[in-house]
């Protein structure tokens, strides 16, 4: 891809533009359509498009292997995490406000300063963190595995036959 000039310079001013609105799908889909797998598809495809033009050696010096393979596994330790974060508290899995009855009911108190209805009102509610939670491990692990994915067929070597 070296000699075409205009599809790298394309792609530098496009990749940008392609990860702010994979980070809008992130955080707006519990809002609308969008969520955690379709953000992780998106980055994935920002990863994907620098590595079809750059090269794969280029990709690999911006997310090594060894970093996205992690991310996968944190990715899933989050999306676990908060499901068994949630039953550990007591609550049910998603349903469970820790602002009003887990760890943060000294916050409040703390916070009487703030304009609101509520002093804690700029905090989520248990039940949107915990969404927000769970879109962030998939889109996380999403991007690390469509990336791995990627990483594998581009690695491999030609068969001629």
């Amino acid at each position: 891809m070296n000699s075409f000039p205009i599809i790298r310079v394309i792609t530098k001013l496009l990749i940008p533009y392609i990860l702010l609105f994979g980070l809008y799908v992130q955080f707006h889909g519990d809002f609308g359509p969008g969520g955690g797998f379709q953000a992780g598809v998106i980055f994935a495809a920002a990863l994907i498009l620098y590595g079809l033009v750059y090269g794969l050696p280029a990709v690999h010096k911006v997310a090594p292997p060894k970093v996205i393979e992690k991310l996968t596994a944190l990715g899933l330790l989050v999306y676990a995490g908060t499901g068994l974060a949630c039953m550990l508290l007591g609550g049910n899995f998603l349903d469970y406000d820790m602002l009003n009855h887990g760890f943060l009911t000294e916050l409040p108190a703390a916070l009487d300063f703030l304009p609101g209805d509520k002093p804690h009102h700029f905090l989520p509610e248990g039940q949107h963190l915990g969404i927000f939670l769970v879109e962030l491990g998939v889109g996380i692990t999403v991007t690390a595995v469509m990336t791995m994915i990627f990483y594998a067929f581009a690695g491999r070597e030609r068969v001629t036959t």
